[in-house]
C-alpha cells in the first residue's frame, strides 16, 4: 500500500509541474480557462453550445474535449464553427496536464480569449488534477437529483462556479434548488452558482456574463 501512495504522489506531482507551465502559457497568451466537471448527460456540451452561440461573434473560443471513446462532442462544438480537439482517454476517467498540453501541441486553439476543457464525465476522478485552468465548473442537472452535493463535497468545495442545468425541467423532477444552493454554499461560501436551461436559454447570459467578466479581470492583473 506505501507503494501504491508513492506512486500516485509522484503521478500527480509531474502532472502539477505540466500545470503550472500550461498556466504560465495560458497567461502569456491571456486566455481564461474553464474545466468542466459533472457527470456524464449533466449537459455540458449543450452548455458549450450555448455559449459558442452566445459569445463566438465576438470572442475566440476553443474547447478541448475529453471522452472515453468517439469525437461526438468535439464534432457538435466544430459545427459552430468553434476550434475543437478531442482527447480519447481510452477507459481513463480524467484528463491530466500533460493531456491538455498534447492537444495544445496537435491542434491549433491558442490564442483563444475563453478555453473550455470539458473534462471526462465523472464526479470524483477529476477533482484533483489541475490542468493550469483559472477555474473549475461543476455542473448538476436536475434529473441527477439534488444530493449530489452531499455525496460528493469534493468537487462542490472545489469548484468556484456550480452550475445547475436543465432548469426547464424543474417542474417535472423532484429536485430541491432551495437544498442544492445551502448545500454549495456550505461547501463554498465563496462560491458562485448558477441555473440555467440551454434548451430555453434561461440563465445563458448569466453564465457568459461570468465568463467575460472573469476573462476582463484577469487581463486586467
Amino acid at each position: 500500500m506505501k507503494h501504491v501512495v508513492t506512486i500516485r504522489k509522484k503521478a500527480l506531482a509531474a502532472s502539477d509541474e505540466h500545470a503550472q507551465r500550461l498556466r504560465e502559457r495560458f497567461a502569456e497568451s491571456a486566455t481564461l480557462v474553464a474545466n468542466l466537471i459533472s457527470s456524464p448527460g449533466s449537459g455540458k456540451t449543450t452548455l458549450l453550445e450555448a455559449t459558442a452561440r452566445r459569445l463566438g461573434d465576438r470572442l475566440r473560443l476553443a474547447v478541448i474535449e475529453g471522452d472515453v471513446a468517439t469525437e461526438n462532442d468535439a464534432d457538435r462544438i466544430r459545427a459552430l464553427g468553434v476550434p475543437a480537439h478531442q482527447i480519447l482517454t481510452g477507459g481513463a476517467c480524467h484528463l491530466d496536464a500533460r493531456q491538455i498540453d498534447g492537444a495544445l501541441e496537435a491542434a491549433d486553439l491558442l490564442p483563444a480569449d475563453i478555453l473550455v476543457i470539458e473534462n471526462v464525465g465523472n464526479l470524483i476522478c477529476p477533482t484533483t488534477y489541475d490542468l493550469g485552468e483559472d477555474f473549475k465548473v461543476a455542473l448538476l442537472s436536475v434529473t441527477e437529483g439534488d444530493d449530489k452535493p452531499v455525496k460528493y463535497p469534493a468537487i462542490f468545495s472545489r469548484a468556484d462556479v456550480t452550475v445547475v442545468t436543465k432548469a426547464d425541467l424543474l417542474p417535472h423532477v423532484p429536485f430541491d434548488l432551495d437544498a442544492v444552493k445551502s448545500s454549495v454554499a456550505s461547501l463554498n461560501p465563496a462560491g458562485t452558482l448558477i441555473v440555467v436551461s440551454s434548451t430555453t436559454g434561461d440563465g445563458i447570459e448569466d453564465w457568459c456574463r461570468l465568463l467575460t467578466d472573469r476573462l476582463e479581470a484577469k487581463r486586467r492583473s
